[in-house]
Order: C-alpha cells, then structure tokens, then sequence
C-alpha cells in the first residue's frame, strides 16, 4: 500500500499552517512554530506565487491535511463532478465521510494520521462488523465503535468517562467507546481554513 513518507512538519511549513499531522505535539513542540517558513535553502527568495501556484497549494493543503495521495485525491474530484451539489462541496464532505476522519473526529486518534494508523489495525467497527479500510464512507445512521477485545488498550482506555467535542453531526458516549453519525456534515463543520473553489479551479485548467 503506497505511503507518504515526506517528514509531517515539513509538510505543515510547505503549506503555511498547521495541519495538525502530529496530533498533542502540534500544540506544544511544534517546528512550525520555530519556523514557519518554506523548507529548503531558497525559501526566503523564492518569488511571488502564480495564481496556478496558489490553486496548487490549497489542493495539496486539503490532500496532506486528509492524509490522502495524489490519485485517491483526484478520484474523489472526478466522484464530486458528477454530484448534484457543488463540486467543491460534494469533495470535502466525501473527505469528512472517511472513516478514518470520522475516528478522528470522535477523538479516537490524536491526528488523522493515528486514526488511520487505528482503522488499518482492524480496532473498529461499523454496525458491528470490523472495518480495516480508512477510505471507507460512512453513511448517517452508522454506528462506529471500538472493538469490544480492544478496548482495553491504554489508548482507548484512557478515554472512558471523559467528556469530549465532537462535531454536531456526531455523538460519542465515552463509557461504551461508541459513536453515532446523526447527520451529513455542513460546511461550517470543516475544522480547516480551505478554500474550495481553488481546488475546482486547479483541476479545471
């Protein structure tokens, strides 16, 4: 299975923001903040960026944001043209849908990467069965839950009994470690600054 294996901070610097691919560490140590600049020895004199550049760059922000390679990337593009609603739209609900993302966002991993890293290892469910896929897209009404062998495990553990946010299109009971898709996803629900329309824009040209 293809993997990125460019270093996470210097992923975050290339973009100009966290992307919060480090999870706890990216709100303590984090490299961007020491130097948020772009990687390499001509980063300070590199010259204004094109409008092609800036459509690029917020392509690839949402791609490593997503932890998604550049194929997968743009067959989610090529599935959102042929959706009814905007295609900018329609793109980052099917990369909110993920099943990986959602274990992120019922703070299950510290970061997308973990969460990834989590659903690859066969410790969650939907609806009952194991899911090992990361891709796979969830529907409302899905339940998503920790395996019931596994959540024992001081990753999970430690979560028992706490209170945490989830977006308002998810709930999450922290005694049972199970989780609930009670909506689709809005746009005021992306907790990144993305510009959509530059991504239809770049793949337009």
């Amino acid at each position: 299975m293809a993997k990125n294996l460019y270093p996470d901070c210097k992923q975050c610097r290339r973009e100009g923001c966290k992307l919060f691919l480090k999870g706890e560490r990216c709100l303590t140590k984090c490299s961007f903040d020491k130097r948020p600049v772009i990687p390499g020895v001509h980063a300070t004199g590199r010259k204004k960026v094109s409008e092609y550049g800036i459509q690029l760059r917020e392509k690839q922000k949402v791609r490593r944001a997503y932890c998604i390679l550049e194929k997968q990337f743009r067959n989610y593009y090529e599935k959102a043209t042929r959706s009814k609603e905007s295609t900018g739209w329609a793109l980052l609900k099917m990369l909110e849908l993920r099943l990986d993302n959602v274990v992120y966002r019922l703070n299950l991993g510290s970061s997308r990467t973990e969460a990834r890293q989590i659903v690859n290892h066969g410790h969650i469910t939907v609806n009952g069965k194991k899911v090992n896929i990361p891709s796979y897209q969830v529907k409302v009404g899905d339940v998503i839950a920790v395996k019931e062998s596994k959540q024992n495990l001081e990753m999970f553990a430690s979560l028992k009994g706490l209170k945490v946010n989830t977006p308002k299109w998810l709930e999450f009971d922290t005694n049972t470690l199970t989780g609930k898709v009670l909506a689709l996803p809005e746009r005021d629900d992306i907790d990144l600054n993305i510009q959509e329309h530059l991504i239809v824009e770049y793949y337009s040209r």
